[in-house]
């Protein structure tokens, strides 16, 4: 039988699993710092014991935990504000939990959330849902709902909500061919893990339905140099797609410093102030109502008023400004 949440302590779930309290606690706040065998056992552990972190919370509210790597992707806090929009005209509490990004993550998992809060639902945005944590959300009976999150199998049992990646690469790659480019960089995070599929992946996929696309894998903006200009021009490429605005905006400075590549066009992804005032064409994804949707559906599983699981898709809009052109020559 599992124990009432509040009469469960750190020393219980220590006990059970056969671990010191210390490593619970680093299980909790740093669960990369413990080995994943360790880390699974401490969550079923604290996942029969009904054992949960919990704080201070309004009363009558439906508590829903949102994680994603807020601060590695902008994009992720517009969601959010979505969410937060809509949790106004309800009583929600919204509570934040940073990840590190599925890119720069040898295992791209989320194993311990479950054990850290007394959330009634659970927003996962960006980052596959481990298989701890899956099966510690089911016994603790948490509603998932996925946000850009391509979800396998095993995730099959909640909401999920996406942009259509594969065709914001489309509407990309028909744009370029349809100004006379052939041939294309695209410029992207490096992947660790094979175990998802990114939205950078579909991306690829659409365009290159329209063009010849070749990859480029760096770590962050500041990793964009002559690396990057070498390779479009060793592939033929007359143009570079990068998978966000801010890779896109470096490209743009990276010209400024390289007359040479100064007549590759240029294309970002995501859309926004950034991109209005760099003149970058981009394909503008809906951000706000991606959130705002998914923290519906999280509400509609947590209430019982809905019970589907059915996947959301939004269109995403290419918006043409004035960094691409028709190549010279």
């Amino acid at each position: 039988m599992r124990a009432r949440p509040g009469r469960v302590t750190i020393y219980d779930v220590a006990a059970r699993a056969g671990v010191s309290i210390s490593t619970v606690s680093l299980a909790v706040s740093a669960p990369h710092r413990v080995r994943p065998q360790t880390r699974e056992r401490i969550v079923e552990a604290a996942t029969a014991l009904g054992y949960r972190m919990t704080e201070g919370r309004r009363i009558g509210a439906s508590r829903i935990a949102v994680a994603a790597p807020f601060t590695t992707y902008p994009s992720y806090l517009r969601r959010l504000s979505g969410m937060l929009r809509r949790a106004r005209d309800a009583a929600v509490d919204i509570i934040p939990y940073d990840l590190d990004s599925a890119a720069a993550a040898d295992e791209p998992l989320l194993d311990v959330l479950p054990a850290r809060t007394d959330a009634s639902g659970l927003v996962v945005m960006g980052v596959p849902l481990g298989g701890a944590a899956r099966r510690a959300s089911r016994a603790a009976r948490i509603p998932v709902a996925y946000v850009d999150v391509v979800p396998n199998r095993a995730d099959a049992g909640g909401p999920v909500v996406l942009v259509d990646d594969r065709d914001g690469g489309a509407q990309i790659g028909a744009h370029l061919a349809g100004l006379g480019h052939r041939r294309v960089l695209f410029v992207h995070e490096p992947q660790r893990s094979g175990a998802y599929v990114s939205a950078g992946m579909l991306r690829v996929e659409g365009l290159s339905a329209h063009v010849h696309v070749t990859g480029a894998a760096v770590t962050g903006p500041g990793a964009i140099d002559d690396r990057v200009f070498r390779a479009a021009s060793d592939a033929g490429a007359t143009a570079i797609v990068a998978n966000h605005d801010q890779f896109a905006a470096a490209v743009l400075a990276g010209q400024r410093l390289r007359p040479e590549s100064a007549n590759l066009a240029v294309v970002g992804y995501d859309d926004g102030e950034l991109a209005a005032a760099l003149d970058l064409t981009t394909v503008r994804q809906p951000f706000e109502e991606s959130g705002r949707t998914a923290l519906e559906l999280v509400l509609g599983l947590v209430s019982g008023a809905s019970a589907a699981h059915d996947t959301v898709r939004l269109a995403p809009t290419l918006v043409a400004r004035g960094s691409t052109a028709r190549p010279v020559g």
